[in-house]
């Protein structure tokens, strides 16, 4: 059981409503994928892409002016700006998450996504460094199921069987145990009824005080880094 000197709330559970800014954010960040999508399929001409490269850097110049302090994506919540399943954030599929509440004794998560081109490892199929990022995801949102999160320890991952593209893939992970600061948990990734992956990750918990200082860090780098 979850000690309660470690629990703290967990950065996986949005603590605000959405503002306008943020809405018109996610919109973007779905007209970046698809422009990712189109620009690494595409078989137009020449001029188009030389044509597309011109509204892109206008596009670029337009977002780069400022304008609503604090309101970058950069800046969100977790959940929105998350690399797998954050709206907000180009780079994510994204992932689609739900609990099961009724699993175990903390719940399980589940993520469904569809890959694409973009995350091509062999042909037709999702490159093995996105499924182990992807199981990373997913069970980190997991072990918060705890009420005592941490970061990640170790993260193993067994490939059964090739995971397709353009398929759902469901990834569910689940807590195995909680043994002092070490939260041991496990996934696995299916298309349909077959096993394409399984994973162990081991977290490990820390102190609010400890979780609050690298935040503090992360928010000097982003301001050095802006200003430089």
């Amino acid at each position: 059981m979850a000690d309660d000197s470690f629990t703290f709330p967990s950065f996986h559970s949005r603590d605000r409503e959405l503002s306008d800014a943020d809405v018109a954010r996610i919109s973007l960040a779905d007209s970046v994928r698809e422009l990712v999508y189109q620009s690494f399929m595409s078989t137009a001409a020449v001029a188009n892409l030389n044509e597309a490269m011109g509204l892109i850097a206008d596009a670029v110049t337009l977002l780069a002016q400022p304008g609503q302090a604090g309101s970058a994506a950069a800046e969100s919540h977790f959940s929105d700006r998350s690399p797998f399943y954050g709206a907000m954030n180009p780079l994510s599929m994204p992932m689609a998450m739900t609990i099961d509440q009724e699993f175990g004794e903390f719940g399980a998560v589940m993520g469904d996504v569809v890959f694409t081109e973009p995350y091509e490892g062999p042909p037709g199929h999702c490159h093995g460094g996105f499924i182990a990022a992807a199981f990373d995801e997913v069970l980190g949102m997991t072990q918060s199921l705890t009420g005592r999160p941490g970061m990640t320890g170790k993260l193993s991952v067994t490939y059964r069987s090739p995971t397709p593209l353009h398929s759902e893939i469901r990834f569910k992970g689940w807590v195995e145990k909680v043994d002092g600061r070490k939260i041991f948990t496990k996934g696995t990734a299916h298309h349909g009824d077959k096993l394409c992956a399984e994973a162990e990750v081991l977290f490990l918990s820390m102190p609010p005080e400890m979780m609050a200082g690298i935040a503090a860090a992360n928010v000097s780098k982003k301001k050095n880094f802006t200003s430089s």
